[in-house]
């Protein structure tokens, strides 16, 4: 079985689909995967292993956008699936992928120990609470494309998060 590098065996997004999606999806796919994996090398293999599935079995066809909530769904799973196979604790406390932007030295600096204070903060969260909080306060994400994403009634969504929110509250009110 050969595939045509326009596009893949199955009638799928074309090679430039991936690459559009990469461009656009890959550092919100590093992010939820990061805050499951806790580890930067093993958030790129799941970003890798999304963009993989993304190609191979969209629910698209060539030419339509893969939607976000499906590619963040596969990258939680994926991540789940690396611990889950790895048996093992991968934790680390490195800091979230800086936004694009110029800033001023002092801010920057200021805002790296303010990032690591709420990393620290958001280590002590379980799992669902990080990627929650991850999904709406850093990629943006609706209530609805988060239920979306993690398969998860909304009603169940909007409690788990203002139980992470508070939780992560709590967490922070420590380190001041």
């Amino acid at each position: 079985m050969s595939l045509d590098p326009a596009s893949n065996s199955v009638g799928g997004p074309t090679a430039d689909d991936l690459r559009a999606v990469v461009d656009r999806h890959a550092a919100s796919v590093y992010r939820v995967a990061l805050s499951v994996v806790h580890d930067p090398s093993l958030a790129d293999d799941v970003v890798q292993e999304t963009m993989i599935k993304a190609w191979r079995r969209s629910p698209v066809g060539p030419g339509e956008e893969i939607p976000r909530s499906w590619l963040l769904r596969v990258a939680h799973n994926a991540a789940v699936s690396l611990l889950r196979t790895r048996r093992e604790d991968v934790r680390s406390h490195e800091t979230m992928p800086e936004r694009a932007g110029e800033i001023e030295t002092d801010r920057r600096v200021e805002g790296m120990a303010q990032l690591d204070e709420l990393w620290t903060a958001m280590s002590q969260l379980d799992d669902d609470a990080r990627t929650l909080i991850a999904l709406k306060e850093v990629d943006g994400l609706s209530y609805e494309e988060i239920a979306e994403t993690l398969n998860l009634p909304l009603s169940t969504v909007k409690t788990r998060l203002f139980r992470a929110r508070r939780q992560l509250k709590e967490a922070l009110k420590e380190w001041r």
